[in-house]
């Protein structure tokens, strides 16, 4: 079963391969963010081993969490195993992100936003994941949830639900989840901060998905795509390169060569 990416991040124009080659090639200066490697060859290498870990099975959702250290701390473990797809329900909270913790992950993934509207903003978000065939799943302390240990992760696409620090969910949103995993713990206290849950949860599921057998791969043109979106968002004026390397190819002579670096694979 194939997820295909929320409707904000399909692109409606496809970037070509002579664009990102113009882009990493023809003028390019990467800004301080972008992976560390000493040539532009090396650090597209690093993108598509990257991408080669990265899922849409598992998509995290984050209801009304508004402390930024936590906030950013969970969209850092999520770049961290691979999961590409967050939503953020923001209908009472504003979500900020604390950019000394997240260290630059949210520019890597796609983060949807949930906002005040028409209906209760985590109703929406839901329906849209249960629309793309998500199971919905609650992450809570509770008793009677089970156990992430035996929770299966390839039995079909799972959105995973984390509230607030000192609230958890609302009523709304485990109403919502057809399904519910806990920690399992043995000290007396009843549950850990939100991003270190939210961290262990989505290290367990990952590694579990990883070593079964579902199709939880991205697509190549998928993949394609996100290349050529981090490429764009990891170079310095690379809307200005595309547009003058767009602009040598259209005033290019008919039978002539490519512009400069367009020979490259990429």
């Amino acid at each position: 079963m194939s997820i295909r990416p929320a409707p904000e991040f399909i692109s409606t124009r496809r970037l070509t391969y002579e664009e990102a080659i113009g882009i990493l090639f023809h003028d390019a200066r990467f800004d301080g963010r972008a992976p560390r490697s000493k040539d532009p060859e090396s650090r597209l290498e690093r993108m598509r081993a990257v991408l080669a870990g990265r899922t849409r099975w598992i998509t995290a959702v984050l209801e009304e969490v508004y402390q930024p250290h936590n906030a950013s701390a969970v969209l850092r473990s999520c770049e961290c195993f691979g999961v590409q797809e967050v939503h953020v329900v923001e209908e009472r909270n504003e979500f900020r992100v604390s950019r000394d913790v997240a260290l630059g992950a949210a520019r890597w993934l796609d983060v949807v936003r949930w906002q005040a509207g028409e209906g209760a903003a985590i109703g929406r978000c839901c329906d849209a994941l249960a629309a793309r065939g998500y199971r919905l799943v609650a992450a809570t302390p509770a008793a009677d949830a089970a156990s992430v240990d035996d929770f299966d992760p390839c039995a079909g696409p799972a959105a995973v639900l984390f509230g607030t620090e000192l609230e958890g969910l609302t009523e709304e949103a485990l109403d919502r989840c057809g399904e519910r995993v806990r920690i399992p713990m043995v000290g007396f206290t009843e549950s850990l901060n939100l991003s270190v849950s939210a961290a262990l949860v989505l290290r367990e599921l990952t590694r579990r998905l990883r070593l079964g057998a579902a199709d939880w791969r991205l697509g190549e043109s998928e993949r394609e795509e996100l290349l050529l979106r981090w490429l764009r968002g990891s170079i310095n004026g690379s809307d200005e390169i595309v547009a003058r390397f767009e602009a040598a190819r259209r005033r290019r002579p008919p039978g002539a060569g490519a512009p400069h670096g367009a020979g490259r694979p990429v």
